[in-house]
C-alpha cells in the first residue's frame, strides 16, 4: 500500500513540528543529497535548492505521494555556515554568532501527484548576545550543538543567547510552520483534528504525570 504523506527529512525536530500542528506524515525518508554549497551559491538560493533536492530525491521512491522536504541555513552576510559536526566547527560558529545579528533561511518543498511542486524560503533574523569564553566552553560541553546549522540549537540551552528574533521561530528550529502548513493545505491535506499529547489536558489523551 502506498503512502499519502512524506516527510523527506531525517530531523527529528521537523518532525515533531509537524506533529505539532497536526500533520504527521505517513512516512519518513531520509533523502541521500549532497548538501554542500555551490561556489558562490547565496543562502537563500542554497535553502531553496536543497529542500527542493530533498523533496525530489524521496518523491522518486514514493509517485503519487505528497513530499516535503526542508532545509536550513544559517548565514552571517552571504557566508553559510556549516552544520556542525566537531567541537572545533561549533565553536567557529559560535565565536562568528557572538554579539551580532545573522539569518536563518529556511527552504520547504512540497511536489504532490503528477509532479506538481511548490517551493518557499523563509528568512528569520537572529541576533545573539556577546558570549564570553566560559559561555561557549558550557555550551560546547552540553553537546546539543552538533550536527545543527550554525552549531546552536534555538530550542534548547543557545535560547540565552537570543537577544532578539525578527520572524518566525519555528524556522529556526527548523521547519517555517505558517508557511508549511499553508502549502500543505493548499495541496488538499487536512491537518488531524487530535491534539498533541503535550497540548490535552489531563485526563483527555495525555498522561497527567509525564
Amino acid at each position: 500500500m502506498g503512502v499519502g504523506f512524506v516527510l523527506a527529512s531525517g530531523s527529528p525536530r521537523r518532525l515533531a513540528l509537524l506533529r505539532q500542528v497536526g500533520y504527521p506524515p505517513d512516512a519518513v525518508r531520509v533523502p541521500d543529497v549532497d548538501e554542500s554549497p555551490l561556489p558562490r551559491e547565496l543562502p537563500r538560493d542554497h535553502a531553496r535548492r536543497l529542500a527542493a533536492a530533498k523533496a525530489e530525491a524521496v518523491a522518486l521512491h514514493h509517485p503519487g505521494a505528497l513530499i516535503l522536504g526542508a532545509d536550513t541555513v544559517v548565514a552571517r552576510g552571504r557566508r553559510i555556515l556549516p552544520k556542525a559536526e566537531d567541537e572545533r566547527t561549533a565553536r567557529r560558529c559560535l565565536a562568528l554568532l557572538s554579539g551580532s545579528r545573522h539569518r536563518v533561511c529556511g527552504g520547504v518543498a512540497l511536489i504532490g501527484p503528477g509532479g506538481r511542486r511548490a517551493v518557499r524560503v523563509v528568512i528569520t533574523a537572529v541576533a545573539f548576545k556577546r558570549l564570553s569564553a566560559d559561555e561557549i566552553d558550557a555550551y560546547l560541553a552540553c553537546g546539543e550543538w552538533h550536527g545543527k546549522a550554525g552549531g546552536y540549537a534555538i530550542q534548547g540551552r543557545a535560547a540565552a543567547f537570543v537577544r532578539q528574533i525578527v520572524g518566525s521561530y519555528s524556522n529556526v528550529v527548523g521547519l517555517p510552520l505558517f508557511e508549511t502548513c499553508a502549502l500543505l493545505a493548499g495541496a488538499g491535506l487536512a491537518a488531524s483534528a487530535a491534539c498533541p499529547d503535550h497540548l490535552a489536558t489531563p485526563g483527555e489523551g495525555a498522561d497527567a504525570d509525564r
